[in-house]
């Protein structure tokens, strides 16, 4: 670092660096004593030379001293105002509270001459308002609470109104002529008070009222003699009932009834009250008192016994003993008046009772509730053949009967049905060529059969039985038994009201069904429906290669199949157009009619106005109205 030479100016060129100094860092200002940060004055400046402390003159040190800053800098600039706040703002919900009491004069009682009400005196000093509130005393009987609503209260006759610098503690304030003293404020009153240089009083102490004290005093016991006395048993006995259930049980008697009562032992005067207990809806008038509240003997002298007791006045002359407490035990009978009743239950204050003066520890309650009988199982008469059972048994359950419920298979298996074929085991020759149609509709479980008319067989053909369901033979009467699904199947026999047929095939729709459902029919059913099936399959090529052999026509159909199989080998309604017949064909015939057949090939793009498709229709058609659709879809499948 460079050091001026004494006498010459302190320029650039009359300064040396003195080459002996290598260290140049400043020395440190803050360290440790103690375990304690403290800052000490640097003694050495950059570079190691010693700082002086004072480099000044006393009097160059007086003069700065006296020299104003605003000489050389100017005026300071004055700080921003403070934000004015509103005393509504400031001052919300911060209220003062002090602790206040005054005497008022009771001139018309001889137990008081004056009373101390005690009151909270609320001083809001956002609006500097003021309230006096009185809490509430139990059974004191003077209208207590709010004594002066909130509002700038006057504190002379010139106009001003209190403010807080006028309340203290340990002083009087007048009110509306009424003077109060003010004793004690809480904690937020009295920071407040001395924040704003206000010195408080010592606080006082409350004072209290000469009668509520009186009040709180115990009551003074006078002990009477050891003699009966009527009043001291009023007086101690008072509103003391025992109460007991009981029941009467006439069912002994023509048209009696088990009933429930109430039975009220007044421990004031030992006299009973038995009140009948009713219930919704039993039929008798709703008077409350079986017997009025009395004395009941107990013990009758002997003349008396004799004497008519609807004329009888019963007195203590004609009684020997009265029924007391004692006499009333759950789970004994007692005889009042001519009736027996029976005492199953009494309340917890009774049991109290008999627990502290009878010494009996505990009366536990007696189950009287009748077990009911079991239901006579409703037993429907036998059926006498006509209709469906079911709708029989509706007139055992209504007057007017209404029809039977439907099960909710009705909705899932809607116009399903399973069609078999079937024939008629008979001795008679003529019904053994006989074939009919099975038709099981699932959704009702109902059975029809249709008889194909044959030409000159001398047999009306049609409908040979309607829809009904049908009963299994050997099962009962009461229950039937009806056939299901599961009761069809190749080589079953189906009995209809005593006419016995065999199953001997079902068509495509069946074995779907079956195989979608394998849980309602058995594996010997499914197995035989396939097997049938199989057959068929099978021999159909035979009897097509057959057919070819024999007619010419067969012959030009396969070759004509050929060449369509080989054009529209990629058409795309190859895959669907099967079904699409099918949906149509609902006896499984094979055949449509035409104004059908073309709509379907129309809605599956089929080529019908090719010349070659066009002949295959016409060998198709075997008739002017109706196509072979099992030979034309052929054409359409490889």
């Amino acid at each position: 670092m460079s050091s001026p030479v004494n006498g010459l100016p302190f320029l650039p060129g009359t300064s040396f660096r003195d080459s002996t100094k290598t260290a140049f860092h400043r020395s440190q200002t803050l360290g440790y004593r103690n375990g304690y940060a403290v800052v000490r004055r640097p003694t050495v400046g950059i570079g190691g030379d010693r700082l002086h402390v004072n480099q000044l003159s006393q009097a160059e040190l007086d003069e700065l001293a006296m020299k104003a800053p605003f000489l050389t800098y100017g005026q300071p600039k004055q700080p921003p105002p403070a934000e004015f706040i509103p005393a509504y703002v400031a001052f919300d919900k911060k209220v003062l509270k002090f602790d206040a009491y005054f005497q008022e004069d009771v001139p018309i009682s001889t137990e008081e001459h004056y009373r101390i009400r005690q009151v909270n005196i609320y001083y809001y000093l956002e609006d500097d308002s003021m309230s006096v509130m009185e809490p509430v005393v139990e059974n004191s009987g003077i209208p207590q609470g709010k004594l002066i609503k909130r509002h700038c209260l006057p504190k002379n006759d010139v106009g001003d109104h209190y403010h807080w610098k006028d309340l203290n503690r340990g002083i009087d304030i007048t009110i509306y002529g009424r003077t109060f003293r003010i004793v004690d404020c809480d904690q937020f009153t009295q920071t407040f008070l001395e924040s704003q240089g206000i010195e408080l009083n010592p606080p006082e102490k409350m004072a209290l009222d000469p009668y509520t004290e009186l009040r709180k005093q115990p009551l003074r016991k006078y002990v009477t003699s050891s003699n009966f006395d009527q009043l001291k048993r009023f007086l101690t006995f008072d509103k003391q009932v025992l109460r007991f259930y009981a029941i009467w049980d006439d069912t002994d008697n023509m048209f009696g009834e088990c009933q429930h009562y109430i039975i009220h032992y007044y421990l004031m005067d030992d006299t009973v009250e038995i009140r009948e207990v009713h219930e919704r809806n039993d039929g008798r008038d709703p008077f409350p008192l079986l017997m009025n509240r009395q004395h009941i003997p107990k013990v009758l002298v002997e003349n008396a016994k004799n004497f008519p007791q609807c004329v009888l006045e019963i007195s203590d002359q004609e009684v020997l003993e009265w029924y007391t407490a004692k006499d009333f035990i759950v789970g004994k009978p007692l005889t009042i008046l001519g009736r027996t009743f029976f005492i199953y239950d009494c309340d917890q204050f009774t049991r109290q009772f008999y627990k502290e003066k009878f010494g009996i520890p505990d009366l536990p309650r007696i189950d009287v509730s009748k077990k009911e009988p079991p239901p006579v199982k409703q037993e429907l008469p036998p059926y006498n053949g006509y209709g469906l059972i079911e709708d029989s048994v509706q007139n055992c359950f209504a007057l007017v009967p209404k029809p039977p419920k439907k099960d909710i298979k009705l909705l899932l298996s809607d116009d399903k049905v399973l069609r078999y074929l079937a024939a008629l085991e008979s001795p008679i020759p003529e019904d053994k060529d006989r074939r009919f149609i099975f038709s099981y509709f699932l959704a009702t479980d109902m059975i029809s059969i249709f008889e194909p008319p044959v030409r000159n067989s001398g047999i009306i053909g049609g409908k040979y039985l309607g829809r009904s369901r049908v009963v299994k033979s050997l099962s009962p009467v009461d229950d039937p038994v009806y056939y299901g699904p599961g009761d069809f199947f190749i080589g079953a026999v189906i009995e209809v009201f005593g006419h016995r047929f065999v199953i001997l095939d079902a068509d495509e729709y069946v074995l779907k069904y079956m195989e979608s459902n394998p849980a309602q029919f058995s594996p010997e059913a499914l197995a035989s429906v396939q097997n049938r099936m199989r057959k068929q399959e099978a021999a159909a090529p035979e009897l097509e290669n057959k057919q070819a052999k024999e007619d010419p026509g067969m012959q030009e159909l396969e070759a004509l199949i050929d060449t369509i199989q080989k054009q529209l080998k990629d058409h795309p309604c190859k895959d669907n157009i099967r079904e699409a017949f099918q949906i149509y064909d609902k006896e499984a015939s094979g055949y449509v009619d035409k104004e059908t057949f073309f709509k379907i090939c129309d809605s599956l793009n089929v080529p019908v106005d090719d010349s070659v498709v066009k002949e295959l229709i016409r060998l198709c058609s075997p008739g002017e109205d109706r196509v072979n659709y099992y030979n034309f879809v052929r054409a359409f499948s490889n």
